[in-house]
């Protein structure tokens, strides 16, 4: 079975493609990821994942689009439902870039990680292959997330700290820096 794996970050690949190829599915990425911010946050991750990507023989489709406005239009007054609206724009487009190119399914990355609202992944994956007519690959990979992480450092590639967009950025670092900000005067 093919199947099209949408990748968020090199480093929460890891595991999953192991996973994958151990199952014996022929597994290709796709990075589409607008949510990233900053621009070079985004292009770091799309560098490292390009590194890892040649390393491990995975071939993967790289929409360099981004487009941030459209992601932050759509999520701007309506912060408490932006995973909602992210994962839903991502694997959108894995979805249709799975059916356009022939392959029997898609998953993602965003099934690895502990921090991903993972049920509500698992819903819009499942109503985006009813939609466009190509099977949703479920996966729990999060057994698999301390050996991963242990992989990514031991590969050397670039961890990053937070989700990826500007508010889950503000909620990693807002907690500490505001205890330490000094009062204003």
């Amino acid at each position: 079975m093919k199947i099209l794996l949408h990748i968020c970050c090199a480093p929460c690949t890891v595991y999953p493609l192991r996973v994958l190829r151990g199952e014996g599915v022929e597994a290709a990425g796709l990075f589409f990821n607008p949510n990233i911010h900053p621009y070079l946050e985004y292009r770091r991750r799309l560098e490292t994942l390009k590194g890892y990507a040649s390393a491990s023989g995975l071939s993967v489709f790289l929409d360099e689009a981004y487009p941030m406005e459209e992601f932050l239009r759509n999520v701007s007054f309506r912060e408490g439902e932006r995973c909602r609206y992210c994962y839903y724009m991502r694997l959108d487009r894995t979805a249709r870039t799975a059916r356009n190119e022939g392959f029997g399914g898609f998953t993602t990355t965003l099934l690895y990680s502990k921090y991903q609202r993972h049920e509500l992944v698992r819903e819009i994956g499942e109503s985006l292959a009813q939609r466009h007519g190509v099977a949703f690959l479920y996966r729990d990979f999060r057994a698999g997330w301390k050996e991963g992480v242990e992989k990514a450092k031991e590969i050397g590639l670039y961890r990053q700290a937070y989700c990826g967009c500007i508010y889950s950025e503000k909620e990693r670092y807002w907690k500490g820096m505001k205890a330490k900000a000094p009062a204003v005067l």
